[in-house]
């Protein structure tokens, strides 16, 4: 895994320091924000302004809590402050229509997601591969689920390993209703998986001893069947779509994001293969 560099940080901390504030944040917000985090209320912990406070935590903490905090409130700083660096903006609660953009604060933020793009490149093969899967989809519906799934892999990872499920289950449907297939409303998602795979000849079973790399391919099919059984497996307890307990705790963003990642190599495959065997 990769860490910030402390020189990366000070990058960071210029976006996120505000003369003693850390962006939007009050005293209250910002310990629940941290908390959620990294399991420490840091403004209340050093007792000092939310800036001095941040850096406090910083220079204590180990890389993988500090890198941790600092996605966290660089995820936070797009979602809720967008205004800021995206000129484009239309916010209709501007005083008297006055933009809230910074130059300053967008070149930062430039700079920073730069750095996020390097800690996590394989996010960035998910996010081409899933442009690529929307331009292959006629359904507005599944275009919308996929950006929906992939926001959701940091800001809400219960609902994104839910959706991850949801999208195999639409793409499964959506290839056994163009076969003219049937199925019925009681298949779970790795019966919907494991006709679509039959219809078109991808279970392990399909695949004959001569054929050239026949134990390679059987080997990988059995790996992409998996898919779809054990992302149900971890949907139930930990995916959205099932009542919790006040005792509920989610998975992580980057069970989140594995989720994902599988969900739609599973479905960029399968669709690729549909459209290979059906093209005119």
């Amino acid at each position: 895994m990769s860490f910030i560099t402390k020189k990366e940080e000070g990058t960071f901390l210029l976006l996120f320091n505000r003369s003693g504030y850390v962006l939007d944040f009050t005293d209250n917000t910002f310990d629940v924000f941290t908390t959620a985090s990294v399991g420490e209320p840091i403004k209340t912990k050093y007792g000092l302004s939310k800036g001095k406070s941040l850096v406090a935590y910083l220079n204590e903490a180990d890389d993988a809590q500090r890198t941790k905090l600092i996605l966290d409130l660089f995820h936070h700083y797009e979602d809720k402050m967008e205004y800021e660096y995206n000129k484009d903006y239309e916010d209709l609660a501007c005083w008297n229509n006055t933009s809230r953009y910074d130059e300053k604060y967008a070149k930062i933020y430039s700079k920073c997601k730069e750095i996020v793009a390097r800690l996590d490149g394989s996010a960035i093969v998910i996010a081409q591969t899933a442009e690529s899967l929307k331009s292959k989809f006629s359904s507005e519906y599944l275009s919308k689920q996929i950006d929906l799934m992939v926001e959701m892999q940091t800001k809400n990872p219960t609902n994104a390993i839910g959706m991850a499920k949801e999208l195999i289950e639409s793409c499964c449907k959506t290839i056994l209703e163009e076969m003219q297939i049937s199925y019925t409303k009681d298949d779970d998602v790795p019966q919907l998986a494991d006709k679509t795979m039959k219809a078109l000849n991808l279970l392990p079973s399909n695949v004959q001893p001569t054929d050239r790399g026949a134990d390679a391919i059987k080997a990988v099919l059995g790996n992409l069947r998996a898919i779809p059984t054990k992302l149900a497996e971890i949907r139930n307890p930990f995916g959205s779509g099932h009542g919790k307990s006040a005792s509920f705790q989610g998975l992580e963003v980057r069970h989140a994001k594995l989720a994902v990642g599988s969900s739609i190599t599973f479905v960029d495959f399968i669709w690729s293969t549909y459209e290979s065997q059906n093209c005119t």
